[in-house]
């Protein structure tokens, strides 16, 4: 692990299509770039999806045979083209 490198969680690349719920900004659809055991990062693109760090948020993966569960997640990492969210009972 690099030293400015504080992820407690290895990443897996993992493309997939999530619905992402804001009580604020409402609701979207991204694609995840990767997922580890404590949570997801989400490219965001163009969208106007700005919640602040701190912020809770839920996620669905979308287009699987049955209904995902939705996950409560927390807004922990904010990048130029997406954010991070933690799992929300971590």
């Amino acid at each position: 692990m690099a030293v400015d490198d504080r992820r407690e969680h290895g990443r897996t690349a993992m493309s997939a299509k999530v619905k992402v719920t804001h009580e604020q900004l409402g609701e979207f659809v991204f694609s995840t770039r990767d997922i580890s055991d404590g949570g997801v990062f989400v490219v965001v693109d163009n969208e106007p999806f700005t919640p602040a760090l701190g912020d809770k948020v839920k996620v669905q993966v979308q287009g699987l045979p049955v209904e995902a569960p939705v996950l409560d997640m927390v807004v922990v990492r904010d990048t130029i083209d997406g954010f991070g969210f933690q799992f929300g009972d971590l």
